[in-house]
């Protein structure tokens, strides 16, 4: 007689039920509201139980947009094996619902053509993810930055052969300013393989894509392109954990990406008085920070890290959470000031 085995994992039914999916500017994708993120928590300094109990949750929450680059780690490219893993033993009869992203353009392999924007760097990168993610394709593959030592039309031939070769669905950019991604779209254009999204860095702290005549915001508007935020909680600077100092083992105190400029006393002091506002609305200052830069129409996705599970319940329910009253948007303005926080600047100014 045959053998029936239970799956390890078996999703939560109802997890379609709650999770709002915004379309991709004028392409047929859709991502979820929130999406999750795998900058930090899914290398080797992460034990595989728990990055298979965040991913667990996030789908059981309705997050089925999951984000990478080549070298998230720690060590280098650690996570996309890491979560290719999780992905072969746990998600084999769900890929149809997966969106599955990477990225390619900072420095990876050893050698001349081990970074930037060149068609050898981003099509064996793209190899090397898939081979790792133990997948056939994925489902958008990124220009990770701006290359100034690279032909945007170079760049974007090999973003088209991506999808030609059936190795990604869709192509998109994260940290081009307004004017390379508007001349990166007609390029894409002419080529017959659209731009369809862009992942800029976003938050209460970091508003670059609303400046500028026109805006990034204001030019993804126009091409039709989705806009993905990233870092949208300042690396956990608009969260309760700083409310009250730097407490031991955050990222602050790591040496990582979260810099001690951006805790400047100024910065601190603008994340109590959101802090104050959220309480008023009934929320925690990550839930704020979230719903705040959902509230943009022309924004698709927010993609959040997590270190818990339960980081993800309480930061999915921004997505349910009231609109913002012209006062409360006032009061938030006050505070939501430039604090520092785009280290991606030579990529997004350039």
């Amino acid at each position: 007689m045959p053998v029936h085995v239970t799956p390890a994992y078996v999703p939560a039914p109802d997890r379609y039920e709650s999770m709002p999916h915004r379309r991709v500017g004028h392409s047929g994708l859709k991502l979820p509201s929130v999406s999750l993120g795998m900058w930090h928590n899914f290398g080797d300094d992460t034990p595989i139980a728990r990055q298979r109990a965040i991913i667990h949750k996030a789908f059981d929450l309705g997050i089925t947009h999951f984000d990478l680059a080549n070298g998230y780690g720690p060590p280098f490219g650690s996570a996309e094996k890491n979560v290719g893993r999780i992905l072969q033993e746990d998600f084999s009869g769900l890929r149809q619902e997966l969106i599955i992203s990477t990225k390619a353009g900072y420095p990876f392999f050893a050698g001349p053509h081990g970074s930037g924007g060149g068609r050898g760097h981003l099509l064996a990168s793209l190899d090397h993810s898939l081979s790792s993610l133990r997948l056939d394709h994925v489902d958008i593959f990124y220009s990770h930055r701006f290359d100034p030592e690279v032909p945007l039309e170079e760049t974007a031939a090999a973003l088209d052969a991506a999808v030609r070769s059936g190795k990604a669905r869709y192509i998109g950019i994260s940290s081009y300013s307004a004017e390379r991604t508007r001349q990166m779209a007609a390029i894409q254009r002419d080529l017959g393989t659209p731009l369809v999204i862009h992942q800029p860095s976003y938050s209460l702290l970091n508003r670059w894509i609303e400046e500028g005549e026109p805006s990034l915001l204001d030019v993804l508007a126009d091409e039709g392109v989705g806009c993905i935020a990233f870092s949208a909680l300042a690396q956990g600077l608009l969260t309760n954990k700083y409310l009250n100092g730097i407490p031991e083992g955050s990222r602050a105190t790591q040496g990582k990406t979260l810099r001690e400029h951006m805790l400047s006393e100024e910065n601190l002091e603008h994340v109590q008085a959101l802090h104050k506002i959220a309480e008023a609305r009934g929320q925690s200052l990550a839930q704020m920070a979230v719903s705040w830069v959902l509230r943009d129409p022309r924004v698709t996705s927010v993609l959040i890290g997590a270190s818990r599970p339960e980081q993800l319940e309480d930061t999915v329910a921004s997505v349910e959470s009231p609109g913002f009253t012209a006062d409360e948007l006032a009061a938030i303005d006050e505070h939501a000031r430039d604090g520092g926080l785009n280290i991606w600047a030579a990529s997004s100014e350039a």
